[in-house]
């Protein structure tokens, strides 16, 4: 095993310590936010303060700094404090930050083991319940794995971004559209969801026009069933319906309306990845 250099190991000692004392402040926050945020980043810079490595360090372009940090947040031991989430695991985020933000100059294979270190400890983060940090440590890794122009990875930390975003949201009206995004579509990165739901659409509206008393002798179950179908992608006329009571009609009409907002926007998240891929 290669020997720890000297200023990673100073900078390891610190970044340990300033871990300490913030796990120790999060533990006592029952909704750690904005402000807890703005404490760890003046953790952060107090730690790049000091941070001054040597620049022989900037030829070795294929490892990070704090492996050892990362690999001790992998599998963490329970603190002996019983904190809410190890204080291995606010090391491993506060060494990443370190290393983002740090003077050396990240190589591309660099970015996509920092990304891949910002993803698992937000994964850690989010089982903590502490939202606004998983946020955090998502919304670098999608930077990282934008620069590497890595569309699959970038929408898969966009996805869990997004959901932690909408959790760390208080309760309300935006949390609960958050959820209903997630739902639906993924938060716009898995239009293909939208599918589903225009199936389970077609169902019920036509099951509630088969439901309805219908007048007419052209207004049979299957012409019935035919256009609670049709009616999803294109909006039926006065001919399909003239002789359908205001109920029937107003529900097909709510259908047509229903259809052409749910395919807008499942073609536009289409396009969108189309475009990145």
């Amino acid at each position: 095993m290669n020997e720890i250099p000297s200023f990673v190991k100073s900078a390891s000692t610190r970044i340990r310590r300033h871990a300490t004392a913030y796990t120790e402040l999060l533990d006592q926050q029952r909704h750690p936010g904005r402000m807890a945020l703005d404490e760890l980043d003046a953790r952060v810079e107090a730690v790049l303060d000091e941070y001054d490595p040597p620049s022989a360090r900037r030829k070795h372009s294929g490892t990070l700094v704090f492996p050892h940090l990362y690999a001790a947040a992998r599998h963490p031991a329970a603190d002996e404090e019983e904190w809410r989430v190890p204080s291995v695991v606010v090391a491993a985020l506060i060494a990443a930050e370190v290393e983002f933000r740090g003077p050396l100059k990240l190589s591309s294979r660099q970015n996509t083991l920092l990304a891949e270190e910002y993803e698992r400890i937000g994964a850690q983060l989010a089982q903590a319940r502490l939202d606004t940090h998983a946020a955090l440590a998502y919304r670098r890794a999608v930077a990282l794995y934008r620069i590497n122009e890595d569309n699959e990875s970038e929408d898969r930390c966009g996805l869990l971004l997004a959901r932690a975003e909408t959790r760390a949201l208080p309760p309300g009206l935006r949390r609960w559209a958050g959820f209903g995004s997630d739902v639906l579509c993924g938060h716009g990165y898995r239009p293909s969801w939208l599918l589903g739901w225009v199936v389970a659409q077609i169902t019920v509206f036509t099951g509630i026009a088969v439901a309805l008393p219908l007048e007419g002798e052209d207004n049979s179950e299957g012409g019935t069933v035919y256009l609670g179908v049709m009616s999803f992608l294109s909006p039926p006329g006065l001919d399909d319906t003239g002789d359908m009571p205001a109920e029937a009609q107003a529900l097909f009409v709510l259908e047509g309306w229903a259809g052409v907002v749910s395919m807008s926007v499942f073609f536009a998240l289409l396009v969108r990845k189309w475009f990145r891929m």
